[in-house]
């Protein structure tokens, strides 16, 4: 219970810490310019190509969404333009100021901002078509990971879906590469001084991200669960400059990797779409939503 809370709380102090840095007026730039702006990030971005695999944003239309994680917001006013009556939930204060400032100056009106930890937020138990999550569970410890995904399991309807995009570590080789390539806010493991710095200040817990893990995961609680994965040649370009040769790199690296053998893909993915279907649903499960 100790170490649950711990990781709560941590992850609340560092988002609350980033998040103040958002500006609500530019996601509502992104959002009133929303065709060419979602067009050019399921092309590019990985996390946004992976989330929205398979025509996902044309199946939002009237159905009642549950966001975990919201963070910037983004997501949730994406979803919620595309149709979609969405409650967002997040454990930042600062996930909430962006969301009702942003949502307020779009008039969107199907969209709710619930700030706390969602373990202990009442929902009505089958009421959902979609509890999705954009990197979010690789936050929590594996224990706060279950306890999610059984709830969300409880509040999905008969024929709901839980939809996550998380990073994939299915290749200790290519792992141990990853870390010593220095990113963005993150230096290469073999500075070990700066390296060392930098891990005592990450939120993310020490755990398993591989696709079997939430194979095994999502069978405990549902009855169909699929892994895709995403950006097995994409991850190339953190070795190339930043620029338009980048940008179409991206572009080509997600087309391409289709025509790679599903074990490949596997293997090298740098992240994945978790799709868990056809929920559980028991009477003790269902008393564990409240």
């Amino acid at each position: 219970m100790q170490d649950t809370k711990l990781n709560i709380s941590t992850n609340r102090e560092h988002y609350d810490h980033n998040y103040a840095q958002v500006n609500a007026e530019a996601l509502v730039a992104q959002i009133r310019d929303l065709k060419r702006f979602f067009d050019d990030a399921t092309k590019t971005s990985t996390s946004w190509h992976g989330f929205y695999h398979g025509g996902f944003a044309e199946r939002l239309g009237r159905k009642r969404v549950l966001e975990l994680g919201c963070g910037d917001g983004l997501n949730a006013l994406i979803m919620a333009s595309f149709g979609a009556e969405v409650v967002a939930v997040d454990i930042s204060h600062e996930s909430g100021r962006i969301l009702r400032e942003a949502s307020c100056e779009l008039q969107i009106e199907g969209l709710c901002v619930i700030v706390g930890d969602f373990a202990t937020i009442p929902f009505e138990p089958h009421s959902f078509d979609f509890v999705v999550g954009k990197a979010f569970l690789h936050h929590l410890t594996h224990d706060l990971e279950d306890n999610y995904v059984a709830k969300a399991a409880c509040l999905l309807k008969p024929c709901g879906e839980a939809r996550f995009f998380e990073p994939a570590v299915n290749s200790r080789l290519l792992d141990a590469l990853r870390w010593m390539i220095p990113v963005p806010g993150r230096p290469s493991i073999l500075m070990k001084r700066r390296f060392r710095k930098w891990k005592e200040l990450d939120p993310h817990p020490e755990r398993d991200n591989s696709s079997d893990h939430f194979r095994r995961l999502g069978t405990k609680y549902f009855d169909s669960v699929d892994i895709v994965p995403v950006g097995s040649l994409e991850r190339l370009c953190r070795l190339m400059p930043q620029g338009s040769f980048n940008r179409g790199f991206r572009r080509w690296a997600h087309r391409a990797e289709l025509w790679l053998p599903m074990y490949l893909r596997m293997k090298a993915a740098r992240s994945q779409l978790i799709v868990f279907r056809r929920p559980r649903h028991s009477a003790e499960s269902s008393a564990s939503v409240h």
